[in-house]
């Protein structure tokens, strides 16, 4: 493991991202930082060396942009080993051609520190050195501070455009091996437009969140309608492992000041942050936001000391017991565990917490979330002991203490109307009484 900001300084090499890469070898692995900090200009480079390489494995979280290094083209030179699948590699995974490793957010970084997973290249995105010779991870601290602490080497793409946060996202510019400079966007998430549906669905969560509250959410179109709700709330906190622009207001408003917490009182703790260009505004050099590493924010025992700690997941569907399937289709994957059950659970043992699974009642194509079973093959994110709230847009579902029967009973009433016949039947069928 590399100490950072050792004492026997030898500054890093200043190349073009096309040289940079040039440290890349057959047969290693190799670590892309995550979500907007995805460095586009070395990904490309490294791509360009697909005639040169062989066997490459790319492992990440989620990230923006195309992954390049996924693409049919190049399966022999790069797999990739993804902790999270998203948009641009979910193809590749589904089709076999790159795989997916499950696993807690919170435990990932442990994956390099105890070199289960060791680390040959990391390439990362970062603010350029401040005036003491430090570079900030950005947007992005979660896993990437426990990568650039493990590996072998450390390519960084120095961008003016990198927001500088504070918390664990330092990273001494002498401990970096090549630099390239690279002004270059970042990627944008635009807030999703809201439908009547996802309104509803955050208006009733809205109404479980109590003053005082500290609030874990994602991102996507059910977390900024529980945000848009909470205007006339106080002195709530954040402990999250991610959050987009819709927090902004709350925070600007005084409805978010953190007071109430134990942990990090009037801090806006998070692992990274995804969303427009106003929310890496809003981060840069903001004392008010402290960017953890993610084995500490997604820690249970970390989450649990903040009172009433509120936790809002979704899901893809929930069977009738409780059951819930968030990251895959029946057998197709679709993205991953994530921190799900790190914050349900956390949520669920703090004093006066409320761990959330949030979904609509049914898909776009009208067929029910709330099902008698779960699709053949379907991953059990977050299983029905560690469940206590489920929202729909028809209400709230408590199945805390709730055995078998009375949870399917409490879920088919927040279930879609067209629906709740046949899942009636379902129960039916299976506890032998209603």
């Amino acid at each position: 493991m590399r100490t950072l900001a050792n004492n026997n300084i030898v500054m890093p090499q200043e190349l073009t991202a096309a040289d940079a890469v040039k440290i890349i070898n057959s047969g290693e692995r190799v670590f892309i930082h995550g979500v907007a900090a995805a460095p586009q200009a070395l990904i490309r480079a490294m791509t360009d060396r697909a005639d040169e390489l062989k066997d490459v494995e790319i492992v990440h979280l989620h990230t923006e942009g195309p992954a390049l290094y996924a693409d049919r083209e190049f399966s022999d030179s790069f797999r990739v080993n993804a902790f999270f699948v998203g948009s641009n590699v979910r193809g590749a995974v589904n089709e076999g051609r790159a795989d997916y490793i499950p696993v807690f957010l919170s435990e990932i970084p442990a994956l390099f520190r105890k070199r289960v997973l060791p680390v040959n290249v990391a390439l990362i995105n970062v603010s350029p050195p401040d005036k003491h010779g430090f570079c900030s991870l950005g947007v992005s601290v979660d896993i990437a501070r426990a990568a650039v602490e493990c590996a072998d080497h450390i390519i960084a793409q120095i961008n003016p455009q990198m927001p500088r946060t504070l918390g664990d996202s330092l990273v001494s510019y002498a401990d970096l091996d090549a630099v390239v400079e690279i002004d270059e966007p970042l990627l944008e998430a635009a807030p999703p437009v809201l439908t009547e549906v996802d309104r509803a669905i955050g208006r009733n969560i809205a109404e479980m969140i109590e003053d005082g509250a500290t609030l874990q959410m994602g991102i996507g179109s059910i977390p900024n309608a529980v945000l848009a709700s909470l205007g006339s709330h106080r002195r709530l906190g954040v402990h999250t492992e991610m959050f987009s622009d819709g927090l902004i207001d709350l925070v600007e408003s005084g409805v978010v000041t953190g007071e109430e917490k134990r942990n990090h009182p009037g801090k806006v703790v998070a692992g990274f942050v995804m969303g427009t260009r106003r929310v890496y505004d809003f981060i840069d050099d903001n004392p008010q936001v402290l960017m953890l590493d993610i084995a500490y924010v997604n820690d249970t025992a970390v989450i649990r000391r903040n009172p009433k700690a509120t936790a809002i997941n979704s899901a893809i569907e929930v069977d009738l017991t409780g059951q819930v399937c968030a990251d895959s289709i029946g057998t197709r994957q679709y993205s991953g565990v994530g921190g799900q059950m790190d914050f349900i659970r956390g949520a669920s043992l703090s004093e006066d917490g409320k761990p959330i699974i949030a979904l609509p009642s049914t898909t776009s194509r009208g067929e029910t979330k709330i099902v008698p079973f779960l699709k053949e093959g379907a991953g059990v994110v977050s299983t029905r002991a560690h469940v206590h709230y489920i929202v729909t847009e028809y209400g709230v579902a408590n199945l805390y203490g709730k055995n078998l029967r009375q949870r399917a009973s409490e879920l088919i009433k927040i279930a879609h109307p067209d629906h709740r016949d046949s899942l009636e039947k379902a129960a039916f069928a299976r506890f032998h009484r209603t």
